[in-house]
């Protein structure tokens, strides 16, 4: 379900926050789909039980999961998560694609194969039983 890089410069919680993040909106994660316990998933990749424990925390924050003692993590509703999500949503968004342009450019990677980059990262999100593609 998910890989971590420990050579990566993105910090281990960042990495699983994305990862799981990413499985949510891909509904690779469907609503009320149970995620590892914090030690299983600690084990799994190898890393500190706290980090994982950070990485849920702020998911949690973030309205993707939710934690009941007993029951585990969860999935959120989409629905509710695309709520506390959409409130700050095109703001933050328009200043990480600034830095993605920025960094693109700095990289020396044309327009091209930004657009490119940018089409392959979005299909898994929105396929035509997703609502259609932005892209």
């Amino acid at each position: 379900m998910l890989t971590i890089r420990l050579d990566s410069n993105e910090s281990l919680v960042d990495q699983i926050v994305g990862g799981i993040r990413n499985a949510i909106a891909t509904e690779e994660l469907a609503h009320e789909a149970e995620l590892p316990s914090v030690r299983q998933l600690a084990n799994d990749l190898g890393v500190h039980l706290n980090t994982v424990a950070r990485a849920y925390r702020e998911l949690q924050q973030q309205g993707l999961v939710h934690t009941a003692r007993g029951r585990g993590t969860r999935v959120a509703s989409t629905r509710e998560a695309a709520t506390t999500i959409g409130e700050e949503a095109e703001e933050r968004l328009a200043r990480q694609a600034q830095s993605l342009a920025a960094n693109a450019k700095l990289a020396g990677l044309s327009k091209g194969t930004i657009e490119r980059l940018w089409r392959d990262a979005c299909a898994p999100m929105w396929t035509p039983t997703k609502g259609g593609s932005p892209c």
